[in-house]
Formats: C-alpha cells, structure tokens, sequence
C-alpha cells in the first residue's frame, strides 16, 4: 500500500474542519510531533514504537490539499 507520510502539526493543516474530529486524535496519541501516514483511502496511521496504528480517516477531496501541503506524492 502507497502512503503519505506527516507530522501531526501538518495533518491538521490538511484535515477540514469537521472532516475528523480533533478530539479522537489527540486522545488516539496524536500530537502536532507524531509521525503519521495517510494510504489512498484517507485512513491515517499513527507510528507509535511497536508499529503503527489506524486512527482515523479522512473524507472526500483530501488528496489534492494532502500533496499540495505536504510537497509528497504516494509512496
């Protein structure tokens, strides 16, 4: 499977407002130094040490703003 992968800080400038909620993250580990990925299908990932864990998902247009903020294509 092809990611993109982020920091937390950027995933929040990616995710639209009520597209996720900010909550759910933050509770999940999510912080603005987390590394995450998100795959083709808007599911974001969060690296913890013993591997990576699915918290979350992203809806509709996200993966034009996700390329454009981050400058990274799939991979």
């Amino acid at each position: 499977m092809q990611f993109i992968e982020l920091t937390g800080k950027t995933l929040l400038d990616v995710v639209n407002e009520g597209e996720i909620d900010f909550k759910e993250l933050h509770q999940a580990g999510v912080t603005g130094d987390s590394i995450v990925r998100i795959n083709k299908y808007g599911e974001i990932e969060l690296r913890r040490a013993d591997g990576w864990v699915l918290v979350g998902g992203l809806l509709g247009n996200f993966e034009e703003r996700l390329r454009r903020l981050t400058g990274l294509d799939w991979a």
